[in-house]
């Protein structure tokens, strides 16, 4: 139970700051956005996503919407590194590669060690 909430803070603390980071256009969003040739109010889609992910994922009881917001987070991450992977845009050391693959990583550890009150 420790290993998965400490995973599970770990991840939803990133994601929910990376999703307030994409609603208020905070450092490097914008660019991270529209150097791949997203539109720029695509940073609305994303934040809300994201927080309502985290939401799900940390609240108590609904473990349907809990499945849902895990592959969701994962489709989200793993779209990330194969859309910044497809527009040649690795970043310093492969850093936009890297970073969304360890948050999907984190998401499926986080989802494959939470307790049996949080599974369907």
């Amino acid at each position: 139970m420790t290993a998965y909430w400490s995973v599970t803070i770990f991840l939803a603390f990133s994601i929910a700051l990376s999703g307030i980071g994409q609603l208020m256009r905070y450092g490097g969003n914008v660019d991270l956005v529209t150097d791949i040739g997203f539109p720029l109010y695509v940073t609305n889609i994303l934040g809300a996503w994201k927080l309502l992910g985290v939401i799900a994922i940390v609240m108590p009881g609904f473990p349907r919407l809990k499945e849902w917001a895990y592959s969701g987070l994962f489709f989200l991450m793993t779209g990330a590194a194969l859309s910044h992977a497809f527009a040649n845009d690795y970043g310093d050391y492969g850093f936009h590669i890297i970073l969304p693959l360890f948050y999907a990583a984190l998401g499926i550890a986080s989802w494959a060690l939470r307790p049996k009150s949080r599974r369907l």
